[in-house]
C-alpha cells in the first residue's frame, strides 16, 4: 500500500467518524431557498492562497476556496469531540493533511466555496499509521482457517511451518470487526464488512487482540479473511504487453494465469541464494537449528494483512541480501529459519527483469481471482528449482499468507 493510500484510509476513517458524531451549524438541512451543504473527505494536493486542490476519497478532485469566515479546526485522528480540536488559520494547511471540507458546492460538483475545515495533520496520520502497524506485530496472528464454530465464535486456525503446525483458536465477540478481502485485491481499503457465518475452512484469517500466555489463544478486536491461493509452477507463457502470466501448477497439473501489476512483489533469487534457502528449508524440514541455537520453527510469522513490499526491497542491494544470507544461513536469532525476512531484503524486480522463459520455475501468491478474470500476484519468485528440489512442497510453508510481506491496515513497513 503506498503511503498516499495509508493517509487516505486511516484520515478516512477518523474524519468519517467526525462527520457521524459531531454537531456543527453546517450538518442542519438549509432552508428552503438556500444552497445545500456539501461535504468533500480528502488530501490536499496543492495549496495556493486559500485555495486548495483536494485529492477526494471518491470521484474527481475538487476545488476548495476557504471562505474568509471559515472555521479550522485541527483534529487529533479518531477524535470526534469537536471541542477538542485546535484552532487553526488557512496558512497552517499543508499538502497531505487529510481535511473533511463543508460548504456550497457547484452543480457538476468539481469546486466548493468551504465554510468549515476540520484537518488531520500529515504526521499525526503518519504516527498513527506507525501504531497501528505496530499493534499488528505485537498482538496479531493467524494462518490457515481449519474450522468454524459460529455458535460459540471461535475459528480454529493453523500457522504452516516446515516443520510442524500450530493450532490457533480465535475468539470472536459482538464487538469483533470482520472484513473480508475482494476477490480481486489484497488491500485493506478494498476489504468489505464481513460476519463470522461468512467464514470458510480454507481462509486465510489474520486477526489482532488480546492473546492467552501461551499464545494458543487471542480474542479477537479485528479480523480480515480471504482467499489467497499459493503455488508452484513451470512457466508456459508470458505476455509482457498485458502482464498476464501462464503456468503449470506443479500439484495439479492445472494451467494458471496469473496477473503481474505495479503492486505484484517481484523477486529473481540469485542461485547462490537459493542454494543457502534451501539448505536452511532442509534443516528446518528435519528438525535440525540452522545455527545450533535452537530448533527449527516456523519459516515466518505474519505480521499484519496485505499490503505492499517492504519499502526497503527496492533499497538494501542484491549483495547485502547476498550478505545476509551467507552470515546467517537464513536464520532468525534462536535459530528458525527465516525465508520472509531474507525475501524483505533482497531488491524488487520487474517482469521484464526476470526474463521468464518457458519451463523456469516460479512460486506464486495471488489473490483469489474470479471464474472470468485471473488472480493477481501478491509474490512471485523465480529462481526456486534448489528450493523446490529440497521441498517440493516448501512453498505454502515459505510463502504462507500474504500477511508475510508487510503490516497491518494502513501501514506498509516491513517486518
Amino acid at each position: 500500500m503506498t503511503r498516499k493510500l495509508v493517509f487516505r484510509l486511516i484520515g478516512t476513517l477518523a474524519l468519517g467518524a467526525v462527520l457521524a458524531a459531531s454537531q456543527t451549524p453546517f450538518a442542519q438541512t438549509p432552508d428552503s431557498g438556500q444552497a445545500a451543504i456539501a461535504k468533500r473527505i480528502g488530501t490536499i494536493k496543492t495549496i495556493e492562497g486559500s485555495t486548495l486542490i483536494l485529492a477526494a476519497s471518491t470521484g474527481p478532485d475538487v476545488s476548495v476556496t476557504v471562505q474568509p469566515a471559515a472555521r479550522i479546526l485541527r483534529l487529533a485522528p479518531g477524535e470526534t469531540d469537536l471541542k477538542k480540536a485546535t484552532p487553526l488559520q488557512v496558512g497552517e494547511l499543508q499538502t497531505g493533511d487529510t481535511v473533511r471540507v463543508r460548504g456550497t458546492a457547484s452543480d457538476d460538483g468539481k469546486t466548493l466555496s468551504a465554510l468549515e475545515v476540520i484537518v488531520i495533520t500529515r504526521a499525526a496520520v503518519t504516527a498513527v499509521g506507525d501504531q497501528l502497524r505496530q499493534d499488528w506485530q505485537k498482538r496479531g496472528m493467524g494462518g490457515r482457517v481449519v474450522s468454524v464454530d459460529s455458535a460459540g465464535g471461535d475459528v480454529k486456525v493453523t500457522i504452516p511451518s516446515l516443520a510442524t503446525k500450530k493450532t490457533i483458536v480465535i475468539h470472536t465477540t459482538k464487538n469483533t470487526l470482520i472484513h473480508r478481502y475482494s476477490p480481486d485485491s489484497a488491500k485493506p481499503e478494498d476489504a468489505k464488512p464481513s460476519t463470522l457465518e461468512q467464514i470458510r475452512s480454507g481462509d486465510q484469517l489474520r486477526a489482532r487482540g488480546e492473546r492467552s500466555a501461551d499464545g494458543n489463544e487471542l480474542t479477537a478486536e479485528e479480523v480480515y479473511v480471504g482467499i489467497f491461493p499459493e503455488f508452484s509452477g513451470t512457466v508456459k507463457s508470458v505476455d509482457a504487453s498485458s502482464g498476464i502470466l501462464t503456468v503449470q501448477d506443479l500439484v495439479t497439473k492445472k494451467t494458471v494465469q496469473v496477473k503481474v501489476t505495479a503492486d505484484s512483489q517481484l523477486h529473481k533469487i540469485p542461485a547462490e541464494m537459493a542454494q543457502m534457502f534451501a539448505l536452511g528449508i532442509k534443516r528446518a524440514t528435519q528438525g535440525t537449528p540452522a545455527t545450533g541455537q535452537g530448533p527449527a520453527t516456523s519459516a515466518a510469522q505474519p505480521a499484519g494483512p496485505p499490503t505492499s513490499p517492504p519499502p526497503n526491497a527496492q533499497s538494501d542491494s542484491h549483495a547485502n541480501g547476498q550478505a545476509w544470507s551467507r552470515g546467517s544461513g537464513g536464520a532468525r536469532q534462536g535459530g528458525t529459519f527465516d525465508f520472509q525476512r531474507m525475501l524483505s531484503r533482497m531488491p524488487s524486480a520487474t517482469l521484464a527483469d526476470m526474463n521468464l522463459q518457458k519451463g523456469d520455475a516460479v512460486m506464486i501468491l495471488s489473490t483469489e481471482g474470479s471464474p472470468a478474470t485471473p488472480g493477481t500476484a501478491i509474490t512471485l519468485l523465480s529462481g526456486v528449482e534448489p528450493i523446490l528440489q529440497a521441498a517440493p512442497s516448501a512453498s505454502q510453508a515459505m510463502m504462507l499468507t500474504p500477511w508475510t510481506l508487510g503490516g497491518a491496515p494502513g501501514g506498509d513497513a516491513s517486518q
